[in-house]
């Protein structure tokens, strides 16, 4: 399944996001990531993420299993295609 994250965490919780967001998806904007997830992967991430975030902080996932209903758009400055971090 396609997926795309956007969080909104305390600035002392951020890095640690970032860090497992990146393990798992493409780092496209500030604190939004994007790509492709099994269903296991996906509940991997989120256990990890849910074991550091507290009250306050917000973590959206959106998802489609069919990535030819899904269209994307970006105005403004171009986005990197591929941000890989192996």
């Amino acid at each position: 399944m396609y997926m795309i994250c956007v969080y909104d965490v305390n600035e002392k919780r951020c890095v640690k996001i970032m860090k497992i967001l990146r393990c798992y998806m493409f780092h496209v904007q500030k604190s939004v990531f994007e790509g492709e997830l099994t269903p296991k992967k996906y509940k991997e991430l989120r256990n990890k993420i849910d074991a550091v975030i507290k009250d306050g902080d917000k973590v959206l996932f959106y998802f489609t299993y069919e990535n030819k209903k899904f269209h994307k758009e970006s105005l403004g400055e171009e986005v990197d295609k591929l941000n890989i971090i192996i």
